[in-house]
């Protein structure tokens, strides 16, 4: 029996692309109050360029702004073959009402589906499939086994700590095991070997036929065979002669699995990758060594903190090592409760390591870094406690560490190598440097092991700051040329790219590096750094530099912080607040006012001008920049005017949720006060 659900659309010879015929339904959209934007070319990266793309276009068009719209851009592209054929689920994208935008759509063209991700997803185009009795799609049908596999590769529950999964039917599993019992197919394997171990299905005969023509495929590169994260816990599981072999090849990606199956063994990998400073191999060492050797969890973090630090492992090695010794004392986060209760547990282990006389004082430090801005969040928490000792031992934790805090996060700074949304996140606790925080910066700037990124961090703030020195660009001329010259992207940081920022560090000391540097700048290769040249021209600014930027400005190129520039630029030569500046271009000819209303935003603060390439509704940075704007009495009502906008659509009103650091219920009724006092006042268009 088979069950009709919808068409197969493998495509014949000759016949259209799927993406020839989803762009010819495309073309048929829009209407009344609703408009759909042209497919996308790469400019239209991200939602953002998405929104831009329409403000653009509604301008243009002299369409209503508050017309609703639709779109997918260039990571939802993806979905495509380069033939045209759909190879997963389109995201399309949307803004304004969103049942307006599901009217419009509808359902889809002939052959397809579109399913509804609701008022805080987007909308996913897809392919309509044939399957039998059973829910089983045809093997030939490429489209039918995708979303077949995506549907049982959906985790029942998922947290940041594990993940469980609905039981295969009968069926499903015999349809699986289908697919592996031919000649083996690496690359087949591994869509189907990973759903069959989710539930530890796989058989010791489908290991035993993998793992030869892995380890003969993929020797010395084991890891590039994505089907070894579902292979190495089956062999684990199995007690594979072969599997320790296999663990140390891989290295320390496979410490996840191995500190699923604690033994002597796997804790000596586990040891040997952890005293590297790799984060999960440290997690792994924990949980293996906790479950071998020591069942008390803060006993044997302290042990690890101590022989972490005996082997002189990084020390980003004691913050994975902290994450684990939270995990193992407190509850998994229960995601049905409200984020300020779920994660209280968590906040509070954290504030209590920080002051925890048993765990070495590096760990400490860790956990006092960790806790840094959680302290308001967790004293909101203990209020609501209805066990009043519950709630005093946990005032009482804050207290102690809002005492030791000063002494314990002396001299120390963020992770310069995580992910730079981490870094972004808490740029604003360097609106102002401490004497210690000078001290770090250059003390990171001259450390050899700084990467690209830290360099590009620090430098930024002890340059904005006027605290940048000629021992600082000393310390980085050896690297300038070898590693410096290298592309970086900045266009989600709050900082440029760090040779940007020594070129005019150079510039400002009147140092003969300046010369050699602007002459690589002047060069036509490497092609990256064209689109960000112009910034240098912030260092020992003159008017030539102010009018070639100028003269960029309004000419419509694309804006990679040029405006920025010219505004803090400008204001150097006239020695004014570039706040003044910018205000002066509201309205001016040639200026996109999304660009001019970021810049007036940016510079509010020249000692730490903000870089993004859009306002950050996310960031603790721009909400402040925007209120300062809002309420300055020295600027105009349409200044004035912009900031009160940026503030009205920042989150912290909107979606507190979504702001990090996360706020404390007391900050975010602030805002809303904030807001509601300025409720009578116009803001920008």
């Amino acid at each position: 029996m088979v069950v009709l659900v919808g068409l197969n659309t493998n495509r014949p010879a000759g016949q259209q692309s799927d993406l020839s015929r989803i762009k010819a339904w495309w073309r048929t959209l829009g209407g009344d109050r609703f408009a759909v934007l042209p497919p996308p070319t790469r400019g239209r990266y991200t939602q953002s360029d998405g929104h831009e793309d329409a403000a653009e276009m509604f301008a243009t068009r002299g369409i209503a702004t508050d017309t609703s719209f639709a779109y997918w851009h260039w990571q939802s592209h993806d979905a495509f073959a380069r033939s045209g054929e759909l190879t997963g689920a389109l995201y399309l994208h949307w803004g304004g009402d969103h049942a307006t935008v599901a009217a419009g759509l509808g359902d889809g063209p002939p052959g397809y589906r579109i399913l509804n991700g609701g008022p805080r997803g987007a909308f996913q185009l897809d392919r309509v499939t044939v399957v039998d009795a059973d829910g089983l799609p045809d093997p030939e049908d490429d489209a039918g086994v995708r979303q077949f596999l995506a549907r049982v590769e959906e985790p029942r529950h998922r947290t940041a700590r594990s993940s469980e999964y609905d039981p295969l039917t009968a069926a499903e599993e015999r349809w699986l095991h289908d697919r592996l019992s031919g000649p083996v197919d690496l690359d087949a394997a591994v869509r189907f070997a990973a759903p069959l171990e989710h539930r530890r299905a796989l058989t010791p005969d489908e290991t035993a036929r993998l793992l030869p023509a892995w380890r003969g495929t993929y020797a010395g590169r084991l890891t590039a065979w994505r089907g070894w994260r579902s292979v190495l816990p089956a062999l684990l599981r199995q007690e594979h002669p072969e599997v320790w072999e296999v663990a140390a090849e891989l290295g320390a990606q496979a410490a996840y699995a191995l500190a699923e199956h604690p033994s002597p063994r796997s804790l000596e990998l586990l040891r040997a990758w952890a005293l590297t400073g790799d984060d999960g191999a440290v997690r792994g060492w924990f949980r293996a060594h906790h479950a071998l050797r020591e069942p008390d969890p803060v006993r044997a973090a302290a042990a690890l903190s101590e022989e972490l630090t005996a082997h002189a492992a990084p020390e980003t090695a004691q913050t994975g090592l902290l994450r684990a010794l939270r995990e193992a004392v407190t509850d998994e986060p229960d995601t049905r409760r409200s984020p300020a209760e779920a994660f209280f547990p968590l906040l509070l282990a954290t504030i209590r390591c920080a002051t925890d006389d048993r765990l070495p004082r590096p760990l400490r430090v860790a956990a006092a870094t960790a806790a840094a801005d959680t302290a308001g969040r967790v004293r909101e928490a203990a209020g609501r406690l209805t066990d009043a000792a519950e709630a005093a031992d946990a005032l009482a934790a804050v207290e102690r560490y809002e005492t030791a805090r000063d002494d314990l996060l002396a001299g120390t700074g963020p992770d310069l190598t995580g992910y730079e949304g981490g870094l972004g996140d808490i740029y604003h606790r360097y609106r102002t440097l401490s004497p210690a925080d000078v001290r770090w910066l250059r003390d990171r700037l001259a450390d050899p092991s700084t990467g690209v990124q830290g360099i590009a961090f620090c430098l930024e703030l002890l340059h904005a700051h006027g605290e940048a020195a000629e021992a600082d660009l000393v310390a980085l001329l050896p690297r300038w040329k070898k590693e410096l010259t290298k592309q970086y992207r900045t266009t989600y940081t709050e900082w440029r790219h760090p040779l940007v920022t020594l070129t005019c560090l150079a510039q400002d000391l009147g140092h003969p590096a300046a010369e050699a540097m602007l002459a690589w700048w002047a060069k036509p290769k490497p092609l990256w750094k064209e689109p960000v040249r112009l910034l240098t021209h912030l260092g020992a600014p003159t008017e030539e530099k102010a009018a070639e930027l100028w003269e960029f400005v309004v000419s419509g190129g694309h804006d990679t912080g040029h405006l920025m520039t010219w505004v803090l630029l400008r204001a150097r030569l006239d020695g004014t607040h570039p706040l003044h500046v910018a205000e002066k271009l509201i309205d001016e000819p040639g200026i996109r006012a999304y660009v001019l209303h970021r810049v007036l935003i940016g510079v509010a603060d020249p000692a730490q001008p903000l870089w993004h390439y859009a306002i950050d509704p996310r960031s603790h940075s721009w909400w402040h920049r925007a209120q300062e704007v809002a309420d300055d009495e020295r600027l105009s009502a349409a200044a004035r005017a912009i900031g009160l906008k940026a503030a009205r659509e920042h989150y912290v009103t909107r979606y507190p949720d979504q702001v990090r650091p996360a706020l404390a219920e007391g900050e975010v009724k602030t805002a809303h006060a904030w807001l509601e006092a300025r409720a009578d006042r116009t803001a920008a268009d």
